[in-house]
């Protein structure tokens, strides 16, 4: 083995893309994952880049457009170094509006995003078409906003793994040394440790589970109805999901919670009726007591870090969580947010 600049544990979203911005910009890395690439929640199914509501602001939801507006470069270097493809593609989101209030809201958000969004994308009321890829809409408006964007997530991770070895990183599966700096992203299993070592709570584990479906779509835009992201990947499926089960027992079964999401998605895009459910997935996220991403210093342990806390907006943080851990790891360059580090979860 040959002396590393930084050890990354873990072979999650925030892991893979704080390792590969990181070898990048030409340090030695060293990747270690107990299991495999995109075992816990990074493997699964869904991959909605999704913004915030355009109101409100705060230093998280400026956080969370930084890293959306950035997605399509660092995803293209990705694929580019990799020879893989990510399965990113920004190609909008539709949702419905139920009443006369949700429309009212919805179109003072026009304002405010073309405020927030700096011009660089729009949210928009829309008149529903009757096209068969619209969700059923009450009052027959639609938002469309041309900020979200999808990813694959079990190939996002394939390539970013492929990314950091080309670019001269080392990843191993199973145990091996740590050397240099240390940068924890091990999900719900580091929330856990991290707990521990500080003899308080810092967060926890929400089931979710979700299903993907044959149905080529491939560049329509995704979906958001009765809380679900129906989501069309450029393979040719559409994922559906997820549940937030924070009481659960077996964290890898399947059940009839996600049965009900099903119909769900069918009553509110009908079009998806008859399409052939290809696989059926559960898996635990990492939620931060924040419900922020948790980043920076591991307290009272020198040379370590944490990078952790993705629950459900993690692939869309992440290249703005890997840009931001790059910079502190590597230049002790320090602008994690308000509300981001690891001491706003104690």
């Amino acid at each position: 083995m040959t002396s590393c600049d930084v050890t990354v544990r873990g072979g999650g979203i925030f892991g893979l893309a704080c390792a590969w911005e990181m070898a990048r910009r030409g340090a030695k890395v060293r990747l270690i994952e107990g299991t495999r690439i995109g075992a816990g929640a990074s493997g699964g199914l869904v991959g909605a880049l999704s913004p915030h509501m355009p109101d409100q602001w705060n230093a998280k939801k400026q956080f969370q457009l930084e890293s959306l507006l950035m997605a399509e470069s660092f995803w293209s270097g990705v694929a580019e170094a990799s020879g893989l493809p990510t399965g990113y593609g920004r190609a909008g989101r539709l949702q419905a509006l139920p009443d006369a209030r949700a429309v009212e809201m919805a179109r003072a958000r026009e304002a405010t995003a073309a405020d927030l969004w700096q011009g660089r994308a729009t949210w928009q009321v829309i008149r529903a078409t009757g096209a068969a890829w619209e969700p059923a809409s009450p009052t027959g408006l639609l938002i469309h906003d041309t900020l979200s964007a999808r990813l694959h997530p079990r190939m996002a991770a394939a390539a970013l793994a492929a990314a950091v070895t080309a670019k001269g990183g080392e990843i191993h599966i199973g145990e091996a040394p740590e050397q240099g700096i240390v940068l924890h992203a091990t999900g719900v299993a580091g929330l856990t440790e991290l707990g521990a070592a500080l003899g308080k709570p810092v967060g926890g584990a929400v089931k979710g589970q979700a299903l993907s479906l044959r149905y080529p779509a491939p560049d329509a835009p995704q979906i958001y109805a009765s809380g679900l992201h129906i989501i069309p990947h450029a393979d040719g499926t559409v994922a559906i999901g997820s549940t937030s089960e924070n009481s659960f027992g077996d964290p890898a079964t399947t059940d009839t919670q996600l049965d009900a999401l099903h119909a769900r998605a069918l009553a509110a895009l009908p079009c998806l009726t008859e399409a052939p459910v290809l696989e059926r997935w559960a898996g635990l996220r990492p939620r931060a007591r924040s419900r922020a991403p948790m980043l920076g210093r591991w307290p009272g342990r020198p040379g370590h870090f944490i990078a952790n806390g993705g629950f459900k907006i993690g692939f869309g943080m992440a290249p703005k969580v890997a840009t931001t851990m790059a910079d502190l790891l590597l230049d002790s360059r320090d602008h994690i947010p308000e509300g981001f580090r690891v001491e706003d979860s104690l």
